[in-house]
């Protein structure tokens, strides 16, 4: 080359000049070279290319030079070397790469020159990057048997370029270098070598490039355990004392128990085997020994054995003496030249006899006295909260449910029952009976609502009783209670005349209560004073407790309970919320009370599952509606205790009130009552069937008994409970199972339809349905048929109807037997089921906290009501308010068996934490 030939000189400089002319005389060699690029959405992307010695730099594209204007150089010399570096730039735009139409894809090159030539360098290609949707093979779902392999198979979509694959399990990473039983770098796939347990859970795979991140469906693995049987357990004793009988062992499927779904265990769990026991052989004497000779006390003896033969396999023992003693001188034996029986006892020994004697008494008597007081000491100290509190027999003493053996009737509204009365089978009311009398201790002496049944036997047992393992039941005669009126009132004619009624309807069970004919009563009132009370409007769901001094003394109140019949109600106007319950109002608007009410309503929600939103709201004075709290959140101004029929709410203000629900989700429903009616039309020839469908309240019921009433219709079939789902789907009601040659229907009537919106937004309002049938011979007077109530993809109740029609039947059976149709009101302490004295000890003992936690959050705990415990600490006595609302809770039932076992949990758990807590004097100091 030429500059190798030139002469080198000895000055730095000129070695210098010689070298950079070296250099220039080479090829360009690149330093920098275009990159593969993506395009991403609408963005350009820029290629670079950086060389030296270069005179020039110029991009090539698909075979074509780049524009010179298209290109942005920069220039600079090496540090080192002084030579030029010359670096281009251009941008690629996403539709110039869309235009390319060639056989491969989009590229560029960069050509750099020099004096000696040109170089080129690498391929660049460009692409428009993208991802798409759907995956081409999503994981799937499986159940598999615990320590098997799972395999879950990932295709990402297709993409450029190509998606990386990440598993999710339950939204959170899985790595493979973590845990050693799981691979996820085979294809995409994951694989569990040995499933377990904890495996069980939701799979996704999450695919991304550098546009997008897509996800598959959720694949849910579930890893189940099938059953396998224990040990079989040793055999049991023969199930006789004698002869031949059963044994038998058994054996539980726990080991392990199925799990997730897993199959049970195959096989019985209890096997019989025939077994011999020994019968059991009573003991018998042998014969009797000979005398033995007479003895210096002139006696013989003589023996017996119990061998003839022994006693064996828990045979009795013989009966009678062993060993047989006689005088052997005919009487004539002496002593001291006395005779033996003429022998007199000695003065003194006499006397030591007389002091043994008594000495034993007494120390009898100190032992009994001992051991009573023992066991008193004992008793005192299994609680802190003294017997008053902790003994059941004092707790449920005053209120006892009532077993009364009655013939089983059936339904009292069916019209005909195919089943015959069973005499043997007791129905027991637990419930009270136009209130019973819950502070009456004494059964035999005081009056009872029983008394218009002549020689009615109610029986009475104490859990008390039964705790002590006495099972006889007491039996009282009872007698009907005498009128009480509330303090300072006069009882007027009108009550009077309510409760002579109410008696009457007791007296004919099988007629139709005169009072019941009209329209039911939606309004009661009481005089309440300092004791408090309660107000039920019966048959309706609906009830008021007033508390003990809720009222001041020498105070009382006229109070009502009305429910509202109107149209309008508190439900939005674009049907997202729907009523759940009755309007209900209580009053008079002044009242002024010292702590809040509990008033229970009856819905129609079915709470069984987080799929309702629920709110309790009141009327305003200008009409509308104001909300007043969310079931589920915290409030102070009220409290709401949502159970699965009612609702027990503890308010201050009186007014009128509701409970509207939202919907959250698909799954939300409300029950449906379900009822068939019939009756024969005016021809003879024509039946009429009515099926009802309503919101299964109390209340809303009473509204068809009341339209049927008047129609002289009869109840079918049991009335039954639906579950409608907020689905948008239809309710279907058909007839079915016509007799064809004895009955006819008109066509096109065998199945009618609710829209969704009739029956989501009835409000309380019953739907009715009508079939007319007739009948070809007036002979036919048996009908049964099946009516189908069903909503569309949803759940379905079979009514089966079996009557038999007469022309008559107005005049021969009557259609609704109702004892206790009139309206009932309570004051005092008989209206609570809590004796005063008990309330007061509970109280005093819960409201004050104390080093050992006995405060009423442990009581409200204990009660199952930890919910809200803000609104019971902005009370006075927050202990009295949870007992009301536990009275609330329980008004239905008839003892306070679960108040006593809540308190006496509280005195176990606080006895075993310390054995301090327990002393009499702790005890002592709770109660003075």
């Amino acid at each position: 080359m030429t500059a190798s030939e030139e002469p080198l000189e000895g000055s730095r400089t000129d070695g210098l000049q010689h070298s950079q002319s070296a250099l220039s005389g080479t090829l360009p060699h690149f330093l920098q070279e275009p990159d593969d690029a993506y395009i991403i959405k609408s963005n350009p992307i820029k290629l670079r290319c950086r060389a030296q010695p270069a005179l020039q730099i110029f991009f090539k594209c698909n075979g074509e030079w780049v524009h010179q204007n298209q290109h942005t150089a920069m220039e600079h010399a090496d540090q080192g070397t002084g030579l030029k570096i010359r670096e281009v730039m251009i941008n690629v735009s996403r539709q110039q790469v869309e235009d390319f139409h060639g056989p491969e894809d989009y590229w560029c090159l960069c050509v750099a020159w020099s004096h000696l030539g040109t170089s080129k360098s690498r391929k660049a290609t460009v692409r428009i990057a993208y991802l798409r949707k759907n995956f081409e093979q999503e994981p799937q779902g499986k159940e598999v048997p615990i320590k098997s392999m799972i395999v879950l198979h990932c295709r990402p979509p297709e993409g450029v370029p190509a998606a990386e694959v990440e598993w999710l399990k339950n939204e959170e990473p899985i790595s493979s270098l973590e845990d050693d039983n799981i691979d996820t770098r085979a294809s995409h796939n994951l694989i569990i070598s040995l499933a377990r347990l904890s495996d069980s859970g939701n799979y996704t795979c999450l695919a991304s490039n550098i546009v997008a991140k897509r996800r598959s469906a959720t694949a849910t693995v579930i890893v189940f355990v099938n059953g396998g049987w224990s040990s079989w357990t040793d055999w049991s004793e023969c199930n006789v004392r004698c002869g031949r009988g059963v044994q038998k062992r058994s054996r539980t499927c726990t080991n392990p128990a199925p799990l997730n779904g897993g199959a049970f265990c195959e096989g019985m769990s209890v096997q019989k085997s025939t077994c011999n026991a020994p019968c059991p052989v009573d003991g018998g004497w042998s014969e009797w020994s000979q005398w033995a000779e007479c003895s210096t006390e002139c006696e013989r003896h003589r023996s017996r054995d119990c061998s003839a033969p022994e006693p064996k396999h828990g045979g009795q023992l013989c009966d009678g003496a062993a060993l047989d003693t006689e005088n052997c001188t005919g009487g004539l034996c002496t002593q001291n030249r006395k005779l033996l029986h003429d022998v007199k006892p000695d003065a003194g020994i006499e006397g030591n006899n007389d002091v043994a004697l008594y000495s034993g008494l007494a120390v009898g008597l100190v032992t009994m006295v001992l051991l009573i007081a023992a066991f008193m000491l004992y008793r005192r100290n299994q609680s802190e909260y003294g017997v008053d509190v902790i003994d059941s027999s004092a707790l449920t003493g005053g209120f006892q449910s009532f077993s009364f053996k009655t013939a089983r009737q059936g339904n009292p509204l069916l019209m005909n029952s195919s089943i015959q009365p069973d005499l043997t089978v007791s129905r027991t009311y637990t419930s009270p009976i136009c209130f019973p009398d819950s502070m009456d201790k004494e059964l035999i002496s005081e009056p009872s609502l029983f008394d218009p049944l002549p020689d009615l036997k109610v029986k009475v047992q104490s859990s008390f009783m039964v705790s002590l393992g006495v099972s006889d039941r007491a039996e009282y005669h009872v007698k009907s209670p005498p009128q009480t009126f509330p303090r300072g009132l006069v009882p007027d004619r009108s009550a009077v005349e309510t409760l002579d009624r109410k008696e009457k309807s007791l007296l004919i069970p099988q007629g139709l209560n005169p009072s019941c004919t009209s329209r039911p009563l939606l309004r009661t009132d009481g005089v309440f004073g300092h004791a408090g009370g309660r107000l039920v409007v019966p048959n309706t769901g609906v009830s008021l407790l007033v508390p003990h001094s809720a009222i001041a003394e020498d105070t009382t109140w006229e109070l009502h309970m009305i429910i509202s019949q109107e149209d309008t109600g508190p439900q939005s106007e674009d049907d997202s919320e729907v009523l759940l319950s009755p309007s209900v109002t209580y009053g008079p608007p002044g009242l002024d009370l010292s702590c809040p009410i509990s008033m229970t309503i009856a819905h129609c929600a079915d709470v069984s599952a987080a799929d309702w939103s629920i709110r309790l709201k009141r009327q305003t004075q200008d009409s509308g509606w104001e909300e007043v709290m969310t079931v589920d959140e915290e409030s102070v101004s009220c409290y709401c205790q949502l159970e699965s029929q009612c609702c027990h709410l503890l308010v201050n203000r009186p007014g009128r009130y509701a409970l509207v629900g939202e919907a959250l989700t698909q799954a939300a429903g409300k029950r449906l009552k379900v009822a068939a009616f019939g009756s024969m039309e005016p021809d003879a020839v024509s039946y009429s069937l009515r099926v009802y469908c309503v919101d299964d309240t109390p209340h809303a019921f009473q509204e068809v008994v009341s339209l049927e009433r008047g129609q002289g219709g009869r109840l079918l079939e049991e009335p039954k409970t639906l579950l409608f789902r907020r689905s948008s789907f239809s309710l279907q009601v058909s007839i079915q199972d016509v007799p064809q040659f004895l009955w006819s229907i008109k066509p096109f009537t065998t199945c009618q339809e609710f829209t969704f919106s009739q029956v989501w937004c009835s409000n309380q309002t019953p739907l009715q349905c009508a079939f007319s049938l007739e009948r070809f011979s007036p002979a036919a007077n048996q009908l049964s048929c099946k009516i189908s109530v069903r909503q569309v993809k949803g759940h379905e109740q079979i009514l089966q109807v079996y009557t038999t029609v007469t022309e008559n039947e107005k005049d021969t059976v009557p259609f609704f037997t109702q004892s206790d149709c009139t309206i009932t009101s309570q004051t005092g302490s008989r209206a609570f089921k809590i004796p005063p004295s008990i309330r007061q000890r509970i109280c005093a003992t819960f409201d004050t906290a104390n080093a050992k936690g006995k405060d009423w959050q442990l009581l409200a705990q204990k009660l199952n009501i930890e919910r809200n415990l803000c609104y019971f600490a902005q009370q006075a006595s927050p202990s009295a308010v949870i007992l009301n609302l536990w009275e609330a809770q329980h008004q239905e039932k008839g003892d306070l068996d679960s108040l006593a076992r809540a308190l006496e949990e509280i005195s176990k758990v606080h006895c075993k934490s310390s054995a301090s807590s327990c002393s009499n004097e702790d005890l002592d100091s709770d109660y003075t």
